[in-house]
């Protein structure tokens, strides 16, 4: 908790959900917490897919405080699939998830201080996936891949990592019977198992590690599953 008393924490998308949570335990452990979000309220209302929106944003953050320690680049691009994503929506989800955190990256390219980290929120899906989700995890696939990426351009300057959260329920519903037991660890995640993990890699306890994806999914993706093992059966239509 000490690492985060008086530092300035960015957060996209940190009205809601996992976004929610990462910022009010950075606000628990001290930090000035600055958050960009759509939805209304007290922080920046803005839309990240629109260039002059992050480009003031930036500059109210960096006018306020001098300075950023943390990036979460966290704000959810929509999810559509190849039967109904238009070329429009599917460029709206690009913005978001990928050149959204790639430009704040640039815009406080000058501004990050000593020890500074940024940490993009990606998903599971980034290896794996269902139908009809191709908007979305292009973007979170893309942005996995940015991560190594930045941490090499910007190595000696900032650390950069990504987390890939798998099934994290936003809505405190206690699941049981097969949606918890499906996964290997026998339970549904919440946010404050990605929060978690957010802070610990912008702590000192994390300054060996960047370039790095972290899967936080409870195991689902290390799972191999066969027609009729273990009582999984696959139903076709």
């Amino acid at each position: 908790m000490e690492d985060f008393k008086d530092k300035v924490a960015v957060v996209t998308g940190g009205m809601q959900g996992i976004g929610r949570c990462i910022a009010e335990e950075f606000k628990k452990a001290g930090a000035h917490v600055c958050i960009i979000d759509k939805q209304d309220g007290q922080h920046f209302v803005g839309d990240i897919s629109n260039q002059q929106v992050l480009e003031q944003f930036a500059k109210e953050v960096t006018e306020k405080h001098g300075h950023i320690d943390y990036l979460i680049n966290n704000a959810l691009p929509l999810t559509k699939g190849i039967d109904e994503c238009t070329y429009e929506e599917f460029q709206y989800a690009l913005s978001v998830g990928i050149t959204a955190p790639f430009y704040l990256a640039k815009l406080f390219i000058h501004h990050f201080a000593k020890g500074a980290a940024i940490i993009n929120i990606s998903s599971s899906r980034d290896r794996m996936s269902q139908p009809q989700t191709e908007s979305y995890t292009a973007a979170k696939g893309g942005i996995a891949a940015l991560t190594h990426a930045l941490a090499i351009s910007l190595a000696g300057k900032v650390r950069v990592n990504s987390i890939s959260p798998g099934w994290i329920d936003t809505s405190d519903t206690v699941h049981k019977g097969s949606d918890a037991s499906q996964q290997p660890v026998g339970r549904v995640g919440n946010p404050m198992d990605i929060a978690n993990m957010v802070l610990f890699l912008c702590s000192n306890k994390a300054g060996f590690i960047t370039g790095e994806n972290i899967c936080i999914d409870g195991g689902m993706t290390h799972q191999m599953i066969y027609h009729g093992d273990n009582g999984w059966k696959l139903e076709t239509s």
